[in-house]
Order: structure tokens, then C-alpha cells, then sequence
């Protein structure tokens, strides 16, 4: 059996503040590692099997891999306040994460809102990054808001009317709202017309309270407190190595990724055709042996 198969170790983790989140590691512990990577999924209030389960082969007899259900989701603690769901809490939870397990610097791959968290943190503790991996992300909410916009406008000029009239009036929990975004999520969110097993999972588990509280009510809808967002004009602090991954029809459009690879001082920019929101599992032959020549190039001495 290959590391990458074998059961996660799970550990339970109490942050400071007396919640606890819950880490999942693959490969050696850290201490006995030669380098770790450290995943942080898209949500917010997903948890993380869909990237945990998919993801998990990129740990190997040198290399350990972590992953974590965030505050709020999945195994780990579920509290009801609000005040937690900020973009700081969740850098500060991750580094929290970092300072238990004693790691000293890692790797960081983060996907979707895990871009979000990842940039923040990247900005915030530079000195821990050896390498970044931006999947399937933006930095900038409202220059992605106006993508989304560009997106929705492929279904017509009267489905968009709809949506926006539903929107406004707070009946986007009608049959034909849901309809459109069934439709969007299939063409921009996983492209299969099975979803895989732990995608659906996390999914079925989402929490929409953080979700809701910082981002909206949808993938397509943003309203929360992230809505203003914009960290493109700080991109040139990040000096490490970054890999940035989109699909040719993400929903967080190749067009933000681009954005992001221009404004990054190192980095490498890589579209993944036929895909959305999951290249991993839409054409992982593809997908991952990108992210693995990446890491053994960022990992040399």
C-alpha cells in the first residue's frame, strides 16, 4: 500500500480561543519529514474531504501532507458566533495549526476560498511559505463578481432576469432560481456528470453559516463580508515560488488567475482545458503530474 492509501492520522487540535479543529496527515510526521504541504480547501464552511481524499497522493515517504476540517465544518467544532467568520481568524487558525504540529516552513495549496485564506496567510507570515499553489482562485471578489456576472449571462437574457429579480426579492429558494444554478455548477463547478463520492460528501455537510456570513447565499451570489476583497495590488510582497491552476471554465475564471500570475513575481500559470472548479477530478492524468514537477523543482536543494 502506497503512503498516499494508507488511513489518515487524525488529530484533534484546541485552538486558543477553546475550539477544536481537526487535522488529517498523510506520509511521515512532520518532525520526520524532509518537507510538508499543508492543503486548505474552498468553502468557507466546507469540509474537506473533497480536497483531503483527492489530494492525498502527493504525500510520500519524504513528504507529509496535511489537511484540516476549518472551525465550523466537517469534524471539527461547529460553534454559533458569527464573530469567528472572518478572513483573520482563519489565517490565525492555520497558523495555530502550523505552530502545534512544529512545522517551521511548508508548502501551502490552497483551493478556491483556500486561495483566499492562502494569500492572506502568505502575506501575513511570509517567512513560513516555501512554496504557494493558487487553485482555482481569485484575490480580487469584485473583479470575480463581475466574471460571475459574465458567466451567468451564457444562460439568457430572461434566466438572468429571474435571478436577479429573486435575488432582490429573497425567493432564491424557488425551483427555477435553484434550476440555474444547478446548471451553472455543472458547467463551472465539476463538469462530471457524477459527482465523486467525497466531493459529494462535502457538500452534503456544508455549514452555510460561515459560508453566508463572508461570502453569499451561492457560488454565484456574493454578498458577505469578503465581498470587497481585493489583495492584487499586495501580490508583489509573495517571493516564493507559486504555481497558479484554473480550469477553462472555472468559476473562478481563468481570467483571475491571470490576474494573479501577473501579479505575482514568481510564478508559473497552467489552464487545464475541458475543466472547471475541480481539474483534479475532471483530469487528474493531467492535473497531477503539474502539481508534482512543480513541488520536486520548489523542493530541490
Amino acid at each position: 500500500m502506497s503512503v498516499s492509501a494508507q488511513t489518515p492520522v487524525c488529530e484533534k487540535i484546541r485552538l486558543r480561543e477553546g475550539h477544536t479543529v481537526v487535522t488529517y496527515r498523510y506520509g511521515p510526521a512532520p518532525h520526520d519529514a524532509r518537507e510538508v504541504l499543508i492543503g486548505v480547501n474552498g468553502g468557507p464552511g466546507l469540509p474537506c474531504n473533497y480536497l483531503r481524499d483527492s489530494h492525498a497522493v502527493l504525500a510520500d515517504e519524504d513528504r507529509c501532507v496535511v489537511f484540516y476540517d476549518q472551525l465550523g465544518c466537517g469534524a471539527s467544532d461547529r460553534p454559533k458566533d458569527a464573530t469567528l467568520w472572518t478572513l483573520h481568524c482563519y489565517v490565525d487558525e492555520l497558523e495555530q495549526i502550523r505552530a502545534h504540529l512544529g512545522i517551521e516552513r511548508f508548502h501551502l495549496f490552497g483551493h478556491s476560498w483556500g486561495t483566499w485564506l492562502g494569500t492572506e496567510y502568505c502575506l501575513t507570515h511570509p517567512g513560513r511559505v516555501t512554496s504557494y499553489i493558487v487553485a482555482d482562485g481569485a484575490v480580487d471578489i469584485p473583479h470575480l463578481v463581475a466574471e460571475l456576472h459574465r458567466l451567468r449571462a451564457a444562460l439568457g437574457d430572461e434566466t438572468v432576469r429571474m435571478m436577479v429579480r429573486r435575488e432582490a426579492d429573497g425567493s432564491i429558494s424557488h425551483p427555477e432560481y435553484q434550476a440555474a444554478i444547478t446548471l451553472l455548477n455543472y458547467r463551472h463547478v465539476c463538469r462530471l456528470d457524477q459527482w465523486p463520492a467525497p466531493l459529494q460528501a462535502s457538500v452534503a455537510d456544508w455549514n452555510m453559516e460561515p459560508y453566508c456570513t463572508m461570502q453569499g447565499p451561492n457560488e454565484f451570489t456574493y454578498t458577505g463580508n469578503m465581498k470587497d476583497w481585493n489583495r492584487i495590488p499586495a501580490l508583489g510582497a509573495i517571493k516564493c515560488p507559486c504555481l497558479v491552476l484554473c480550469g477553462e471554465f472555472d468559476e473562478l475564471t481563468p481570467a483571475c488567475s491571470r490576474r494573479i500570475h501577473d501579479a505575482l513575481p514568481r510564478s508559473r500559470f497552467v489552464v487545464f482545458r475541458d475543466c472547471s472548479h475541480m481539474p483534479f477530478y475532471e483530469r487528474p492524468s493531467e492535473y497531477f503530474p503539474v502539481v508534482q514537477a512543480f513541488l520536486a523543482e520548489v523542493s530541490r536543494p
